[in-house]
């Protein structure tokens, strides 16, 4: 189990004395050993090393900390200061262990945050358990953790907004991407996002915060992000199923359009649900089955439940307009939107 309640463990952790555990006792009794910053390089198969490096940075300033992460071996690109976007053309496709670059980068932006790429790039994938003004994550996330495996992380952070960062291993034979389930309040970071790691801090309520390490575990095991997401959102797994039983009745494949709206950015999928809805709709497929297709879809991308049944709709209504009892509503644009695949924490 996973709380909020966790930092206040945080001067024991860095001294090294103790480590706090998943399971079924009170998080407050919990304890393992915790890993010296002098004791073994990084690995992301060996969370004692993810702990000794974490340490070590969150000890340091942002610059001094880049330069440790990159020795270290873990590629690292360069945040705005007290944010969480990227500095450089091309974000976390730019992540690299070049000393000399990293030391150039921060050498131009001394208080750049520290982002580093997620899934394969690093070997480290990453559940983000979210706290925001409508909720938390932590009851979701507690109630599947053991039942689906997601209790064997290597190391555990918290992040400025109360909300935690569970590090896991990737596995390197099945790279897992990047999802969101909104309803959840939990996210899952690994191929195609990234992550912002310590000693980073972000403004909230006009006040500097952290992102800080305060625990470990030993024995990490890679996290089976399909198995969590369906776990936290049964409505989803069932949408999912349904889905690819209409692609076997119907003979359309559909599971590249579903991919692509699932893989939509903030600003981008309201639209680019439309744009699929009405693909669909255009190909003889009734309103139900865009629903039943898409509707998992659209709450990977993050959109609420009304705001997937509305899109649809109206996309069926601009498609369809002579079927449609009242005048369709004015519609997004129809071209393809760019393909940006960076998630960020």
């Amino acid at each position: 189990m996973v709380g909020r309640d966790a930092p206040h463990f945080l001067a024991m952790l860095l001294s090294g004395c103790a480590a706090y555990l998943v399971g079924t006792t009170p998080i407050s009794k919990r304890k393992a050993t915790m890993a010296s910053p002098e004791s073994v390089p990084w690995n992301a198969q060996t969370s004692s090393g993810l702990a000794a490096l974490l340490i070590s940075a969150q000890a340091q300033t942002n610059a001094r900390a880049a330069l440790a992460v990159a020795r270290a071996g873990l590629p690292i690109f360069p945040c705005v200061p007290s944010g969480k976007t990227p500095l450089t053309r091309h974000g976390f496709l730019d992540a690299t262990t070049n000393v000399r670059q990293v030391s150039a980068w921060w050498g131009r932006w001394p208080d750049a945050n520290l982002g580093v790429p997620t899934g394969p790039m690093s070997g480290v994938d990453v559940v983000d358990i979210d706290v925001r003004p409508t909720g938390d994550g932590y009851a979701a996330f507690d109630r599947v953790e053991r039942q689906i495996g997601a209790d064997s992380w290597a190391a555990w952070v918290t992040t400025p907004s109360g909300g935690t960062h569970l590090y896991y291993p990737a596995d390197p034979g099945r790279p897992q991407s990047s999802w969101a389930c909104g309803s959840a309040h939990v996210d899952f970071r690994g191929a195609g996002g990234y992550i912002i790691v310590p000693p980073s801090a972000v403004q909230i309520g006009g006040q500097p915060m952290s992102y800080r390490l305060i625990g470990t575990q030993a024995d990490p095991r890679p996290v089976d992000s399909k198995r969590l997401r369906d776990a936290l959102d049964p409505v989803h797994a069932n949408r999912r199923l349904a889905g690819r039983i209409i692609r076997r009745s119907s003979g359309t494949d559909t599971s590249r359009l579903a991919s692509w709206v699932a893989g939509r950015p903030e600003g981008e999928r309201n639209q680019g649900l439309f744009w699929a809805a009405c693909r669909l709709a255009e190909t003889g497929h009734d309103r139900d089955t865009a629903l039943s297709v898409l509707a998992a879809a659209g709450q990977d991308a993050g959109l609420l439940d009304r705001e997937i049944c509305t899109t649809i709709t109206s996309a069926y209504r601009h498609a369809h307009p002579a079927t449609s009892a009242s005048s369709p509503p004015a519609a997004p644009a129809t071209t393809a939107v760019p393909m940006r695949e960076a998630v960020v924490l």
